[in-house]
């Protein structure tokens, strides 16, 4: 299975191109500092590579702010430079690699740290956690058996410490005469206890379903917000409105301030609000107001571009700039799930693919759950953290022209392009495989990616692009997800070991990759929601959506794509792309995608939307990131009874080892596909086998 292409002879040919361009290296990582080098798992031997060991430390890199390679880092020019004319930047990384590289298969994995969080090792080996270490966190060594070096970096400014996130150091953009830059800022906030129900904390109805919080603060997903440059609100803004359709009430200035609530007091704070009334559960509230002193965000990107570059060519064994690394690399690969695949998108779009001596970063790369979205990654006063969805977060342009992999118009707009112009046009267009869940399509406007804006007619794909869905799984599933029982087996994990194989065999040996599996309009498996609404099966209790994602055409005013910066504060909103979702069969299972054995031989509905419960003050709204599961009646007396229109499980599967058998067909010819590899086809079966009938 392993992929270790005489690994030790490419490797000599990495080291001497190094050797052959050092100038760059001198513009990127200055210096390394090593805080922790220990054994990782114990010093436990995965298979054929051997031990791992565990480095933590911190890179500080130089950027040059007239290099054109930096040209899309928004503000730059307003960063403080030191005596080399250079803007300093750090960041935190974290490395696992095998004690002897030789025995690895050349291979570096990049994690792209979701708000500060390590996911790779949970969506591809089982384990994971933020501080990988022991033998359990290694799940069951999937990449450690396979040889890769696994690492992160920080690249996001806005992640807050703790947690063992790694973050990253970027200076703050001032006005030319050394002041402060101040601008509006729109900050969206909204009363839920959403995480609460996916950990299944409280139940729908309950009184913290309802309880009015009367204090929200104004970041989201562990980032640092940009307080209000004074606790005065008269130069702010504070709306309410149920949804983002409906009319907007302003709050008077008198009914709420900028505080907190704290031991039944106010306690004045620039980061958060305080409202009289308590906020309505569930509802919108559109704050506006003065932020000052810019994080220079879009240095997370040239970050990134030098991270990959400094530990896939440094050479340097030893040292100010001792490459963990040297010589051990041959192919670097860049993976994210959610918020980290849009930044991977983001990445290859702004064109940070190529480095600063023109070679490649990553040979491909994995955006995993990330929709059709990039993000707001390289603007003045930019929320990286933020993303459209149904409900929540519609005026952030996390979605914007343009999606496809090749040329496209909006005949709106009369926009023109691709994702992948930038890169095209240097000459280092990565392999790039875009996996989603089906949640992506109800709630991240998945579907953009491969059809026109108007959601007509499909569109082409580059040859370096495939897209896979994996059908009946939902976007918290890419590491099994909080809300998976162990009923509800609709992991992507076997999915997603099997693709990255097959990407690797794509780039080091040119095997062609296994066939993009996506819905479409031309076969009729993409549809829109009054076709999906007619397809629904009436199943009791189960409300088909009655609404989606689809995204507003955005605009922050003329200077945004070019400066990155908002002239109008919110975003003025124009008509929405059309948006489109996958079809379902008589049981309401997707028709279109991967299709593993969950969804191939059913015992259970399952999709990637879920509706929000009456008591979130929003019903009929969709939830961000959750699917739903509906079991299959289990005898025809229990269907009649219900009056369910799906066949039961005994109509469907007269023995349990006819319904084995029937999970073992579909296992193989997944695998026959390349959509599974054999060790994980051997687990669903024994996991068929077992499951209580």
């Amino acid at each position: 299975m392993r992929s270790v292409n005489n690994a030790v002879a490419a490797l000599g040919v990495v080291t001497t191109v190094a050797a052959i361009c050092p100038a760059a290296l001198e513009a990127q990582v200055v210096r390394v500092e090593v805080e922790e080098r220990v054994p990782f798992a114990g010093g436990h031997a995965f298979a054929e590579t051997g031990p791992y060991e565990k480095i933590v430390g911190r890179l500080y890199i130089e950027v040059d702010p007239h290099d054109p390679a930096n040209a899309r880092v928004s503000d730059l020019g307003l960063a403080p430079t030191n005596d080399r004319g250079r803007v300093e930047v750090w960041t935190d990384f974290f490395l696992l690699k095998p004690v002897d590289p030789g025995r690895g298969n050349g291979r570096l994995l990049y994690d792209v740290a979701n708000r500060g969080n390590k996911v790779a090792l949970g969506t591809f080996n089982g384990g994971g956690g933020n501080d990988p270490t022991t033998l359990d966190d290694a799940g069951d060594g999937f990449l450690m058996e396979e040889g890769y070096s696994v690492l992160w970096s920080g690249w996001s400014g806005d992640v807050l410490a703790g947690n063992d996130r790694v973050q990253i150091g970027v200076p703050v953009a001032r006005n030319a005469d050394g002041s402060s830059i101040i601008g509006r800022i729109y900050a969206e906030m909204e009363s839920t206890v959403y995480g609460l129900y996916i950990a299944n904390v409280i139940e729908p109805g309950s009184d913290a379903a309802t309880r009015r919080y009367h204090s929200l603060p104004f970041d989201w997903g562990s980032s640092r917000p940009y307080p209000s440059v004074s606790l005065d609100n008269s130069r702010a803004t504070l709306v309410k409105r149920p949804s983002r359709d409906a009319m907007g009430l302003e709050i008077p200035r008198d009914e709420w301030s900028f505080g907190r609530a704290e031991n039944g007091a106010v306690v004045p704070d620039p980061s958060w609000v305080y409202l009289d009334e308590g906020f309505e559960p569930g509802w919108l509230y559109d704050l506006v107001y003065e932020g000052k002193d810019p994080r220079v965000t879009g240095l997370g990107l040239a970050a990134t571009r030098d991270v990959i570059s400094f530990f896939r060519y440094g050479s340097d064994a030893e040292g100010p700039r001792a490459n963990p690394l040297a010589g051990a690399v041959e192919y670097a690969y860049g993976y994210g799930g959610s918020q980290s695949g849009r930044f991977l998108h983001h990445f290859t779009y702004e064109g940070f693919n190529a480095d600063l001596d023109g070679r490649f970063v990553f040979d491909a790369i994995m955006p995993h759950v990330a929709g059709s979205g990039k993000g707001i990654f390289s603007h003045r006063f930019g929320q990286t953290t933020r993303h459209g969805s149904h409900h929540e977060e519609t005026l952030y342009p996390s979605d914007f022209f343009p999606f496809n992999s090749v040329h496209q118009v909006d005949p709106v707009t009369g926009a023109s392009g691709s994702m992948l112009d930038r890169a095209r046009a240097s000459g280092h267009v990565p392999r790039i495989f875009f996996t989603q869940t089906s949640t992506e399509y109800w709630s991240r406007a998945a579907s953009l990616l491969h059809t026109d804006v108007e959601g007509t007619v499909d569109a082409e794909l580059d040859p370096s692009v495939r897209i896979y869905m994996i059908a009946g799984t939902a976007h918290n599933s890419m590491t099994g997800g909080v809300y998976q029982s162990p009923v509800n087996r609709a992991s992507t994990r076997p999915v997603m070991r099997a693709l990255l194989v097959a990407l690797d065999r794509w780039v080091a040996d040119g095997v062609e990759p296994p066939e993009s599996r996506y819905p479409r309009i031309d076969d009729g498996t993409l549809v829109d929601l009054a076709a999906f609404r007619a397809g629904w099966p009436a199943i009791p209790g189960a409300l088909a959506p009655e609404d989606y994602y689809q995204p507003f055409r955005l605009d922050p005013g003329p200077r945004w794509g070019s400066e990155g910066v908002a002239d109008h504060v919110p975003p003025r909103i124009g008509p929405t792309f059309r948006t489109l979702v996958p079809a379902v069969d008589a049981d309401g299972n997707e028709v279109a995608g991967i299709r593993l054995p969950h969804v191939a031989v059913p015992l259970a509905t399952y999709t990637g939307w879920n509706l929000r419960d009456d008591s979130w003050g929003a019903g009929g709204m969709l939830t961000r990131w959750m699917g739903s599961y509906l079991a299959f009646p289990r005898t025809e007396a229990e269907r009649s009874g219900l009056q369910d229109p799906r066949r039961s499980v005994q109509e469907r599967y007269p023995t349990h080892e006819a319904y084995v058998d029937a999970v073992e067909r579909v296992c193989r010819e997944l695998m026959e596909r390349g959509y599974l590899l054999e060790q994980d086809v051997a687990v669903l079966i024994r996991e068929a086998a077992q499951r209580a009938w």
